[in-house]
């Protein structure tokens, strides 16, 4: 089992450290938008004018491309045919590219039938930030064919550094752009559009590197390709999922927008939280992970197979799990030291806080699930992670529509981690139908293992819960950044050095292996 940590570990160190950048400037984004705008009017209006394409990005982009397009061109990589991997690549870029230009241009003149489900009171605003982010869909849709092209032959990098751009960029915007612009929210949108431009365009001279080639065909003959017919039949179940999951956002953002001023936005600053842990680590993992178990999928390698998934959920527990009890501590501290400036308030600060109490608890559920989906995807079959979207779906849309009106958007925030639970349950169920995947003998070795993991975190975050206030007491007088992030750093090194003193006395099999790993320089 060491050896698929290992492997894990080797092959995602790399993107897991590029994802963290990101994902850091992703949170200074988020800070920079907190700065600039706070929990405002404004602040809604940029929020959703970004969520609507960022819905159909989803949709042509990152789904379809790691559903249908990896383990589609994992097929005609083993094949080895030069000629037919080219007719591929340029009939799934025909395609791409011409059904995104019509959903950019539908996206352009609909926009004003879409905002009103927001609730919005920045309307004119609204449309007007929507329609020019509305281009970043296709520049992003592009990016993720890329991806697609090299990490089905793991190379990972480039597509770890595309969204680090797209951060910069955005930033660099709001602050430079600002005094040039009617306000800060559309110096952001600027910034988005041209991100979203760069992402693609720094990944495409690596693909040329590869030596993969093509052009544009025929759409009549781009339809016809197998290839691109086979990539069609998986997506076609995942579009269903994949407009669930994005229909959720919506509903889920129209009742934050009319649950108050403030809590679309509130939400969308706990989800940055949350989503920087899920990102750097989970994301990476499932990145890295499919690719080779489509392989194995392919070869009839079950057993290896096994051990892989085994591995990636184990690594998942042992990270997601300290990190929530560590931020269910200490929330508060991190929303004061990440956003409270300028226009973030105390109020912004109260429904943050509430937010992310309940979105931090779905976090080992949501990163089971970016390991468990893959699991599926390798075998070509997106009929099951859909059917269990579909049904999380479900539940997600009536626990927030009876918890948003007591709680606000601590309640859809609430509904979305109970949501998560139940997708990674269903996930577990539907993979039980592959005899050669031993769900039975996984589940039972990663729930013994999380178990273990909660205690030592429960035991770890003791010394925490006591020290935390004295500190922040003692230096309540300082700045914001010594005030907050003194506390919270002195707490974190306790909190870890406690975990691990637990985890490296017990002979914990995975911190094991990866000291094994970094022992030997990494090489084996």
């Amino acid at each position: 089992m060491s050896s698929s940590v290992r492997s894990l570990v080797r092959h995602g160190s790399a993107l897991s450290l590029l994802t963290l950048v990101s994902r850091v400037l992703g949170l200074v984004r988020e800070m920079t938008k907190a700065a600039l705008l706070g929990t405002s009017a404004l602040s809604d209006a940029f929020s959703v004018a970004f969520l609507i394409p960022n819905l159909f990005r989803r949709l042509f982009a990152e789904g379809s491309i790691s559903v249908a397009f990896i383990p589609t061109f994992k097929e005609y990589l083993l094949e080895n045919d030069q000629g037919k991997i080219r007719e591929f690549l340029s009939s799934i870029c025909t395609f791409l590219t011409f059904f995104v230009t019509l959903a950019v241009m539908a996206g352009i003149l609909f926009t004003p039938l879409l905002v009103p489900i927001f609730g919005i009171e920045e309307f004119d605003e609204t449309v007007w930030l929507t329609r020019l982010m509305f281009p970043f869909l296709a520049f992003i849709s592009l990016a993720a064919f890329f991806q697609g092209i090299l990490n089905s032959v793991r190379i990972f990098t480039p597509s770890g550094l595309a969204p680090i751009l797209l951060n910069l960029v955005t930033i660099l915007c709001a602050y430079g752009l600002s005094p040039f612009t009617a306000n800060p929210a559309r110096a952001m949108a600027v910034g988005i559009l041209l991100g979203g431009f760069l992402e693609a365009a720094i990944q495409f001279p690596f693909v040329l590197k590869m030596g993969f080639r093509f052009s544009f065909t025929g759409l009549k003959r781009a339809m016809r390709n197998p290839g691109t017919q086979a990539v069609l039949k998986l997506i076609g179940p995942t579009i269903i999922g994949m407009a669930a999951y994005q229909l959720n956002d919506l509903v889920s953002t129209a009742l934050a927008g009319n649950a108050g001023e403030g809590v679309v936005s509130s939400l969308q600053y706990s989800l940055r939280l949350q989503e920087l842990i899920l990102g750097i680590f989970a994301v990476s993992i499932g990145t890295v992970l499919l690719p080779d178990l489509a392989e194995d999928a392919k070869t009839a390698c079950w057993e290896r197979y096994n051990q892989r998934l085994l591995s990636a959920m184990d690594i998942i527990a042992l990270i997601t799990i300290p990190v929530t009890f560590f931020s269910l501590a200490q929330g508060e501290t991190l929303v004061r030291l990440l956003f409270q400036t300028r226009s973030f308030d105390e109020e912004s600060v109260r429904l943050t806080r509430a937010a992310f109490t309940f979105h931090i608890p779905g976090l080992f559920f949501i990163a089971l699930n970016r390991i468990l989906a893959p699991a599926f995807y390798a075998q070509s079959d997106s009929k099951s992670p859909t059917l269990a979207g579909l049904l999380s779906f479900g539940v997600n849309m009536i626990l927030a529509a009876i918890l948003a009106g007591p709680l606000q958007g601590a309640g859809i925030a609430l509904a979305l981690s109970l949501a998560g639970a139940v997708n990674t349950a269903l996930l577990l169920f539907f993979l039980r139908r592959n005899p050669h995947i031993a769900v039975g003998t996984v589940l039972r070795s990663v729930l013994g293992y999380a178990l273990k993991v909660a205690l030592f975190s429960a035991i770890a975050v003791a010394p925490v819960l006591w020290v935390s206030p004295r500190l922040r007491t003692a230096f309540s007088g300082s700045g914001r950044l010594a005030a907050q992030g003194i506390p919270l750093g002195v707490s974190l090194v306790i909190f870890t050095a406690v975990g691990l003193f637990l985890l490296v006395i017990t002979g914990d099999k995975q911190v094991g292996a990866i000291i094994r790993m970094f022992r030997k320089g990494g090489s084996s």
